[in-house]
């Protein structure tokens, strides 16, 4: 028999040990929303909350409540561009990081 792990483990657990990794899934989160794909983008946010704030001190600091952020992030969710936008500028905060665009010449 085959012994199996949640990979939400793995990452949690990655996150906590590799700062590079958790900003490297919020890069990946914004890159999928912005190409289109925002149903796998809420599942890496989802896992990047769970591995770093979580769900109850995100409430807190989004003034929103748990039950409808976990429904925020689901892959039914459909979070409004402010919803988004505080969560994450919480996510942004705690990993210190700065979001920056630049254009890309498409091919």
């Amino acid at each position: 028999m085959a012994i199996t792990r949640d990979s939400r483990h793995t990452v949690a657990e990655r996150v906590k040990r590799d700062p590079a990794f958790a900003k490297a899934l919020l890069d990946e989160a914004l890159t999928l929303f912005l190409n289109g794909e925002p149903d796998t983008a809420r599942l890496v946010l989802r896992d990047l909350v769970n591995s770093t704030v979580g769900f109850e001190q995100l409430a807190i600091a989004t003034g929103k409540p748990v039950k409808s952020l976990h429904r925020m992030l689901s892959t039914k969710g459909n979070p409004s561009m402010d919803n988004l936008s505080v969560i994450l500028g919480v996510l942004r905060k705690r990993l210190r990081v700065k979001l920056a665009t630049r254009a890309v010449k498409a091919a």
